[in-house]
């Protein structure tokens, strides 16, 4: 019997006006920048979408100041209540412009447009509903009777989810009464400009959210400026340690959310069919570009080849290609630069002597593509269990008692999070307390919630983000 095949489902770019060029967003204003311009690019056929606004040290200034001044001025002295009607207003735009801001995304960033529009976007509104409820109920967070704002946030997203960590962000800034400076990657700020005329749709006060785009220099002079109060980062590990090198011996508060290497582990009583789908969505959702991704597959030894045939048999139907198509599962990788971060790991791989296995996959001629892959025969000292690879790709060990997974699972520099696939939860509470990571899930792997924190321990960084503990890195406590 053939495979059943999906007569394409495009959805329809006319739904976003992708501008010629893009300025800053400063005070409640587009403003040109001083720094020169980059480009924007489409990662699936690598077409140049849009000139983008560099912004120079005079910029990131009149950015901060004008943060500044906003939050002396109106920002921290309205009450509450008043606060969470603005972030309400933001929250029901979103909905409203769900659609045009899904596509946006995936054009931008390459990802799917089914996890765009029923993932991202959602979620997005869905924090920004969450907070905008605390805005006036802070002295019941649990943070004393009066918590006070810091002052002015100085944010800084990665590429991966570029709107959905742009709300990650803004939004508990806004609830507890700072204003937010907020550098979008340089690979994906298209979103984050489109949230900028959601901003002045909402009529949200002059300067409370201010956006400078531009690469890793315009983030560290961001991180540096004395007129910041808070610094939340998301992003590589690498740049975390550099940023809390240069917070460290100042004032400023400081949250971080890093790298992760995550063991999604599977007992020998796991519904199959169930693991299977979650395997497949925890690393094969967004092209495994998820911080936490459970890029380490710990089977136990009995079932390991009856849950491999089945894994391979479900890889076998994931569609990779457009990302507008509303059938595809797999969409392009970010750009040219991490597809090949992921080559040169996927080759190491091999090199090592692990056993490489991809679907039959027809990669398109343009844009940036990576077939999802999984290796069994792997080591833990590899360099796939260990470095996180940031696509597609899968590594497979086995356990043979929950010990044994455990100091398997814990053996990693990151701790972000887990998954653990069991009928028996008495085990599942028993292994969530003994791993080493910020989120455990128990039968199910990337669900969030904007009433759930979010964090890691060790080398993927320090502080939660979502709800009332996200609150917290945004208060004088």
């Amino acid at each position: 019997m053939g495979i059943f095949e999906y007569a394409p489902a495009p959805e329809s770019r006319a739904v976003v006006d992708i501008k010629p060029s893009y300025d800053l967003f400063i005070g409640g204003e587009f403003v040109p920048a001083t720094g020169g311009v980059f480009k924007s690019v489409n990662p699936a056929t690598e077409e140049v979408l849009a000139e983008i606004g560099l912004a120079s040290d005079a910029d990131v200034d009149r950015a901060v100041a004008a943060a500044r001044t906003a939050y002396e001025r109106v920002w921290s002295r309205m009450p509450g209540a008043e606060r969470g009607k603005y972030l309400f207003r933001i929250a029901r735009i979103i909905q409203e412009r769900a659609r045009e801001l899904a596509v946006l995304e995936s054009i931008d960033n390459g990802k799917p447009i089914r996890e765009t529009r029923d993932v991202d976007v959602p979620l997005v509104a869905a924090h920004f509903f969450h907070y905008a409820g605390w805005a006036d109920k802070l002295e019941y967070a649990g943070y004393g009777p009066n918590p006070r704002p810091l002052g002015v946030a100085a944010q800084v997203i990665p590429w991966n989810f570029p709107l959905l960590m742009l709300a990650w962000k803004i939004a508990p800034a806004l609830a507890c009464g700072n204003t937010v400076v907020l550098k979008p990657a340089e690979t994906t700020p298209l979103t984050a400009l489109l949230f900028a005329e959601i901003c002045r749709q909402a009529e949200l006060p002059a300067g409370v959210v201010n956006i400078v785009t531009g690469a890793g220099e315009t983030g560290a002079r961001l991180v540096a400026h004395p007129g910041v109060d808070k610094v939340a980062f998301t992003g590589s590990t690498a740049v975390g340690r550099s940023i809390a090198r240069a917070v460290a011996g100042t004032d400023k508060k400081l949250t971080l959310e890093l790298g992760g290497k995550a063991a999604n582990i599977v007992f020998d009583d796991a519904p199959i069919d169930q693991a299977v789908e979650g395997i497949v969505d925890s690393i094969f959702f967004n092209q495994g570009q998820v911080c936490c991704a459970g890029s380490r597959l710990l089977v136990q030894e009995s079932i390991q080849d009856e849950l491999l045939d089945a894994l391979r048999r479900r890889m076998g139907t994931l569609r990779l290609g457009d990302p507008l198509d509303k059938n595809t599962d797999v969409g392009a990788i970010n750009s040219a630069e991490q597809l090949a971060r992921i080559t040169e790991l996927t080759a190491a791989g091999e090199a090592e002597g692990a056993e490489r296995w991809s679907p039959a996959c027809e990669l398109p001629a343009q844009g940036f593509w990576f077939a999802p892959t999984i290796f069994t025969n792997v080591s833990a000292t590899h360099r796939i269990a260990r470095e996180e690879i940031f696509g597609p790709v899968l590594s497979v060990l086995t356990f043979r008692t929950p010990d044994e997974a455990i100091a398997k699972a814990n053996n990693t520099p990151y701790g972000l999070s887990a998954g653990v696939w069991t009928e028996k939860g008495s085990r599942i509470l028993s292994m969530a307390k003994r791993l080493r990571a910020g989120v455990v899930w128990a039968n199910t792997f990337n669900k969030f919630d904007p009433a759930s924190p979010f964090g890691g321990y060790k080398e993927s960084g320090y502080g939660r983000e979502g709800g009332l503990q996200g609150l917290e890195a945004y208060l004088d406590v």
